[in-house]
């Protein structure tokens, strides 16, 4: 915080007049409580203008010092703030977000809530929970990569339970009943783990924001997927497009909140996707 003039008493003031002006000097002569006078009129003196001793908050109380200096320390700031997530296919990207955007109002939109009409909400967590069981070794397998064994364990013991007492998975009795957190863990993660930056962002259609890293380590979470297995490219996108819609069926308004509370709604969701990233990888 910057203070141009602390409180003084007014026995601490002189009177100004029309030839006199005050300056508070907060620089050497302050520890002296020295006040200096310089004449000219005083409606000069409330420009501030550079090089005039201000006074500057810190965990010490006020220390002095110019203008000018007071914004260079805070430059730094300014510019760790400004970093993020390199976008230099900004064009394409806002391209695909708003083919994406409007392929979730348009579609997928009417149909999740169509869903949600004709199936209750417990059926649809438990084909989240079916899902959700089916990928763990994405999970398994980046925790033995990152050499994480306690969460490999949970992860081989969740889907031991789950898959046997929570039928097939559509029934979480690790988490309910053990406390067996899932381990929030992919390839991409993985790779970021051992060092490997972000790259740059990047908007696929249907598939939503990514990165360089994300894309590569994305590519081998689906040699891990079992459901990419279960037949022809058709049945595969068939049971990948049920997937979907039943996960947007459970988040419907999420998206619409964060585009309402944005001001730019294609900066908010690539900042979100960055921190969110950043936060998994640091866990």
């Amino acid at each position: 915080m910057i203070v141009l003039f602390p409180a003084l008493s007014q026995a601490e003031v002189p009177e100004a007049t029309d030839e006199t002006a005050i300056v508070v000097n907060t620089g050497p002569a302050a520890d002296k409580n020295e006040t200096t006078m310089s004449g000219g009129d005083a409606k000069d003196n409330e420009s501030n203008p550079p090089g005039l001793p201000l006074l500057k908050e810190n965990d010490g109380g006020f220390s002095g010092g110019t203008e000018d200096e007071i914004k260079n320390e805070a430059e730094p700031e300014k510019i760790a703030g400004e970093e993020g997530l390199p976008d230099p296919l900004e064009p394409w990207n806002r391209l695909v977000f708003t083919f994406n955007d409007r392929l979730y109002f348009w579609v997928m939109k009417p149909v999740s809530k169509g869903y949600n009409a004709v199936v209750p909400e417990g059926v649809r967590s438990s084909v989240r929970n079916f899902f959700h069981n089916l990928t763990m070794p994405v999970r398994f397998v980046s925790s033995l990569l990152q050499g994480k064994i306690r969460s490999a364990s949970i992860e081989l013991c969740s889907f031991s339970v789950n898959t046997t007492i929570g039928a097939a998975g559509l029934f979480d009795v690790a988490r309910e009943h053990f406390h067996m957190e899932s381990q929030e863990e992919d390839l991409g993660l993985t790779l970021g783990f051992y060092g490997l930056g972000d790259g740059f962002y990047i908007i696929w259609p249907f598939l939503g924001p990514s990165s360089l890293r994300d894309t590569a380590g994305m590519v081998g979470d689906g040699f891990l997927t079992p459901v990419n297995y279960v037949g022809t490219t058709e049945e595969v996108l068939a049971v990948s497009s049920y997937e979907y819609v039943n996960d947007a069926s459970l988040h419907t308004g999420e998206y619409e909140d964060l585009k309402d509370s944005a001001i730019e709604p294609y900066v908010a969701l690539r900042n979100a996707y960055f921190q969110h990233r950043q936060s998994e990888i640091r866990k």
